[in-house]
């Protein structure tokens, strides 16, 4: 069942947690093409727990009314066997959300072993190919206990979201610029998808009147780029549900599109995108065997982590400190699981 990359019907995707709010804005724009292709037929693996099917349905329902010409068909269902089978993409949003009162590590351990179990399904059932992005928290130690519990499945065919992050820190310099968002780039999300992570903008450079300039020269407010900015891209998601009362469902789903699409189609020329990887050259000094969010140009499927990027001492102070956490997440998740 796959389209151009090896059959009829279309692409495979498979989005978990798809009574969801993140999945609610993200699968229109899967099915209308904004992902994969805008000539890339898919077909929506809708994967949530039994509760959830009544409310699936009506997803299902709403998704055929948009009368979407790329959607060749959709398979709402509880079944892991079902949902893995074949896949092209896995968007793995579903997790257990943090209760009031929980512990970090008891959100730890409920949402480490629903991603033990989705990796094995992975290695069951879906193709060795398959891309996968974990989106469910805390992302990084998921995405490593699934790609761990898949070991056919290459690591580097498994990523987790920072590009939300990515985009707040792009717009935040935007903003502060007074400029349009896409004339900011090449800002780094450095680490975990928590309040440890590095908002990085020595590398980034703004687009003003015609003329690219360093960040710092743009925004002219070291004070405010090395504290309230960081500040800001570290706690945005908390300040979202302290407004809303719900958490980021639209600027998510937005990411996870950026993500899959740059992907599938690969980042422009001269720039890079942050997104949680498998550390394994111990690059930038960061231990081996972590899910942690890298600067990365993307070409014919395949990231690599750009490489060579000079790192002061601010920086790198703030780097440890956020793998320091990812490797103290590591090893719980595994004494947990035993994996």
């Amino acid at each position: 069942m796959n389209g151009k990359d090896g059959g009829e019907l279309g692409n495979l995707i498979l989005v978990t947690g798809a009574a969801g709010q993140i999945a609610y804005s993200l699968l229109f724009s899967i099915a209308k093409g904004d992902v994969f292709g805008k000539d890339q037929p898919v077909i929506l693996l809708l994967l949530d727990i039994t509760p959830m099917l009544p409310v699936l349905d009506g997803v299902v329902m709403e998704l055929q009314d948009c009368a979407l010409p790329l959607l060749r068909d959709i398979v709402p269902t509880d079944k892991e066997e079902v949902a893995f089978k074949d896949l092209d993409a896995a968007i793995l949003v579903g997790s257990m959300p943090r209760k009031e009162g929980m512990e970090r590590k008891d959100l730890l351990k409920a949402n480490v072993a629903i991603f033990k179990s989705q990796g094995a399904a992975l290695e069951k059932y879906a193709k060795k190919t398959v891309k996968v992005l974990v989106v469910g928290n805390p992302a990084n130690t998921n995405c490593l206990i699934a790609a761990k519990s898949a070991p056919s499945i290459p690591k580097e065919n498994f990523s987790c979201l920072t590009r939300l992050d990515h985009n707040r820190a792009r717009s935040q310099v935007a903003m502060r610029c007074g400029v349009p968002a896409t004339h900011v780039k090449n800002v780094i999300i450095w680490g975990n998808h928590s309040s440890t992570q590095y908002p990085d903008v020595h590398h980034c450079l703004v687009n003003m009147s015609g003329s690219e300039l360093a960040c710092f020269e743009a925004v002219k407010d070291d004070a405010w780029l090395k504290g309230d900015f960081i500040a800001t891209v570290q706690q945005r998601g908390a300040a979202v549900i302290k407004a809303r009362k719900l958490s980021s469902a639209m600027s998510a789903a937005k990411a996870i599109c950026d993500h899959m699409r740059d992907i599938w189609s690969g980042t422009p020329e001269g720039e890079f995108i942050s997104m949680g990887v498998y550390s394994s050259a111990n690059s930038y000094g960061v231990p081996e065997d972590l899910i942690y969010s890298f600067p990365v140009q993307i070409k014919d499927k395949n990231w690599k982590i750009v490489e060579g990027l000079a790192i002061n001492d601010f920086s790198q102070m703030k780097m440890d400190a956020t793998a320091a956490e990812l490797m103290e997440e590591r090893d719980t998740a595994v004494a947990f699981l035993g994996v």
